[in-house]
């Protein structure tokens, strides 16, 4: 099982007390996936955040790789956010553990403690914020 002391290393939980985040746990689900799985499909309903806790994830738009993220990092943020289908694929890179927080289970932090619930949400933006940054920089490097 997933500790408080694992979950603190991810930028998801920043700023969270360990009373908070022992809170969360309950609500988390962990899954595993071989390499090659899509977890998320471009154009389909998603209905959870994902951190990666082991392995790695290819951002896939199109056909064409965008990213690729790994332990840390989050996906399928902008589904929850904006409440549209999947912007891309995410498939595995290798064999890949995730936790998983779903629309539901984030409703239930927000009825039980709207000050954790607020700090996933402001870690989320910050995190998208700084993947914006760098595809930003990405974009701007190819135009030179």
């Amino acid at each position: 099982m997933i500790s408080v002391t694992d979950l603190q290393q991810y930028s998801l939980f920043g700023g969270l007390m360990a009373e908070q985040i022992e809170r969360v746990i309950p609500l988390l689900t962990i899954e595993s996936y071989q390499e090659g799985v899509n977890i998320i499909t471009e154009g389909e309903r998603n209905d959870r955040i994902r951190f990666i806790l082991d392995g790695r994830v290819l951002v896939i738009r199109n056909g064409t790789t965008l990213n690729e993220l790994g332990e840390g990092e989050t996906f399928g943020e902008m589904e929850i956010l904006d409440v549209m289908p999947a912007v891309a694929t995410i498939k595995t890179a290798g064999p890949t553990r995730v936790a998983a927080i779903s629309n539901r289970a984030l409703r239930d932090i927000y009825k039980a403690d709207v000050s954790t619930f607020s700090m996933i949400i402001m870690n989320l933006a910050r995190d998208l914020s700084r993947r914006l940054r760098r595809m930003d920089e990405l974009a701007c490097k190819e135009k030179k």
